[in-house]
């Protein structure tokens, strides 16, 4: 799976940021697995695998850049009422975990109730984030739990924020 996230290919190809409104909030769904992003972030080398591939590094790695794309769209932002923030939902019980191979479906069925959110519980950050007066100013930050997060170091790098804003961009030309 490509490192560039198809949300994010969706709202700069569709034009949709020109038409935020002057306190509109874009979320990001990240994850707290963007710490399982390669050493340096992103390898802007083998942003479509096809120099190796490890599921887990790439999903942590696609959830980087979505981390990393909150915080340098935050910055671009127009006006100052616009916000744009990254959020962890935490691990969520959805259908996903069918993927995973089947000693890990059979931990997730057994132990995943006592650690799991159910659906309700894992869109309350990205609603929180959306909607809630204290968050209204909140410009580039990431969220879990409702509350304002540490992301790794690498997630932080405004220079590595800026590199995949303009290759994404550079990605987005070749599709015009």
């Amino acid at each position: 799976a490509p490192v560039v996230d198809a949300a994010l290919l969706v709202v700069i190809l569709t034009g949709l940021l020109v038409q935020l409104s002057d306190t509109g909030r874009v979320v990001m769904v990240s994850s707290s697995l963007h710490s399982a992003a390669p050493p340096g972030g992103i390898q802007f080398d083998n942003l479509s695998g096809e120099k190796g591939y490890d599921r887990w590094t790439a999903y942590g790695q696609s959830k980087l850049a979505n981390l990393l794309f909150a915080r340098h769209l935050a910055i671009r932002l127009r006006k100052d009422g616009q916000t744009a923030n990254a959020v962890h939902p935490g691990v969520v019980r959805t259908s996903l975990q069918r993927h995973l191979r089947a000693p890990m479906r059979a931990v997730f069925s057994v132990l995943g109730p006592l650690f799991m959110k159910n659906v309700a519980q894992g869109a309350a950050t990205q609603c929180y984030v959306a909607v809630h007066p204290a968050t209204a100013s909140v410009r580039g930050e990431y969220f879990a739990d409702c509350n304002l997060a540490q992301s790794s170091p690498v997630a932080r790098d405004a220079a590595l924020a800026a590199r995949l804003w303009a290759k994404t961009e550079e990605i987005i030309a070749g599709l015009q």
